[in-house]
């Protein structure tokens, strides 16, 4: 078993409906891979030589968390400065890239509203920024 340095965690929000936490946590993976090219494994080909997608080589552990929870995993990502990607409320009434953009912009700095985050970083840092969060059922 290969042991890594980094870990990836994402943390949902538990109270949301169960299609608002797989599109969350798909748009957060996302961007975790898309911020770790280091991290993305070679391309799968099938046995009739068909290819597909490169996937992140490492496990990503899913947690289900509350409010205060995710805003603990914020404040330990930015004083750790782990990679993050975020999900906030507000961009669920939006409906492409741009306007996620524009909603996040507009939240409070300190204090997202935060429905999802997404950290890959140094293990103990993010076994900080979860500590007492459950995994997700």
């Amino acid at each position: 078993m290969t042991t890594f340095d980094t870990r990836v965690a994402i943390l949902v929000r538990s109270d949301l409906l169960t299609w608002q936490k797989l599109n969350v946590t798909a748009f957060l993976a996302t961007g975790i891979a898309g911020a770790a090219a280091d991290a993305m494994g070679e391309p799968y080909i099938d046995a009739a030589g068909r290819h597909y997608a490169r996937l992140l080589g490492q496990p990503m552990l899913v947690f289900g968390a509350d409010a205060t929870q995710l805003a603990h995993a914020h404040r330990v990502a930015i004083e750790r400065d782990v990679t993050r990607a975020i999900y906030v409320e507000a961009m669920f009434s939006t409906g492409h890239d741009a306007a996620n953009r524009e909603a996040f912009l507009a939240e409070d700095a300190d204090a997202p509203r935060l429905v999802g985050i997404a950290l890959r970083g140094p293990r103990k840092a993010i076994e900080k920024a979860t500590k007492g969060v459950p995994l997700h059922t």
